[in-house]
């Protein structure tokens, strides 16, 4: 017997904005995605998956390497078999026509990493309402590494909110943000140091911002350990990762606070 449905928000974006020009390629990341909702349906969960298009989320391509599964090529097969092949991943709903169906059938959301929902997913008015829903009703709210950048989309002002952080408008982005239901909340985020490495080894170009100034920006308390270490902080209903190290014990801690809720 099933114990719950969890709603899990993807992200269709390919392409991020460079700063000076250009784009860099991105995705969601393989183990970020696969490694907590495969716990989650060992926990006895099911899941559905919505993105803003209602199309599958692409790989991000860097993240298919051992690396993130501490050299165990088993581990890294199993992710990627689950993410290309479970019936679940491949039967992908619009966030609007999951919304329009109700949100009460499900008991959490997990909001993935990767670069990806930076783009698409921190501003969709889907989201908006999707946050508010599980706000309100103090359902458990998972995100890892880049996610946690998704809650700015509770905001009204989302989209004018990141173009001011284009813009390197703080003064502007924080007024933008006021009201924010997350403001005060502790919760991590993939580091600035963590994204200047990814910055000078991976993408060879820079990004417009980093997450921890987004998500301080509107009132967040970002709280980051060494680069590349597991650190997951759980705030009320909001239980977020800081990088792909921390897949497993995000999903340890997530499970465990469905469970609670339950």
């Amino acid at each position: 017997m099933k114990k719950g449905t969890i709603l899990v928000v993807g992200s269709n974006a390919t392409l991020l904005e460079a700063k000076g020009g250009g784009t860099i390629l991105i995705g969601q990341f393989l183990n970020e995605t696969a490694v907590p909702i495969m716990a989650l349906v060992e926990a006895g969960y099911d899941f559905v998956l919505a993105t803003p298009t209602g199309e599958k989320p692409h790989m991000d391509k860097d993240s298919d390497a051992l690396i993130y599964f501490g050299g165990d090529d088993e581990a890294r097969q199993r992710a990627r078999n689950f993410f290309v092949n479970d019936p679940a991943m491949n039967k992908v709903r619009t966030l609007r026509s999951v919304v329009d169906d109700g949100l009460d059938r499900y008991a959490g959301v997990f909001f993935p990493g990767g670069h990806a929902p930076v783009v698409d997913v921190m501003q969709d008015p889907s989201v908006r309402e999707i946050l508010r829903h599980f706000h309100a009703h103090k359902k458990p709210t998972a995100a890892i590494c880049h996610g946690p950048v998704s809650i700015l989309a509770e905001l009204n002002t989302a989209r004018e909110f990141r173009a001011a952080l284009i813009a390197e408008d703080k003064a502007k982005a924080a007024e933008l943000a006021k009201g924010w239901q997350y403001e005060g909340y502790r919760m991590t985020v993939f580091s600035r140091s963590e994204e200047e490495y990814a910055e000078d080894n991976v993408f060879h170009a820079k990004l417009h911002f980093n997450m921890p100034d987004a998500l301080e920006a509107a009132g967040g308390k970002i709280i980051t350990a060494d680069n590349f270490t597991s650190h997951v902080v759980v705030d009320r209903e909001l239980v977020t990762g800081q990088n792909p190290m921390s897949d497993h014990e995000l999903a340890e801690k997530f499970i465990a606070a469905l469970d609670g809720a339950a």
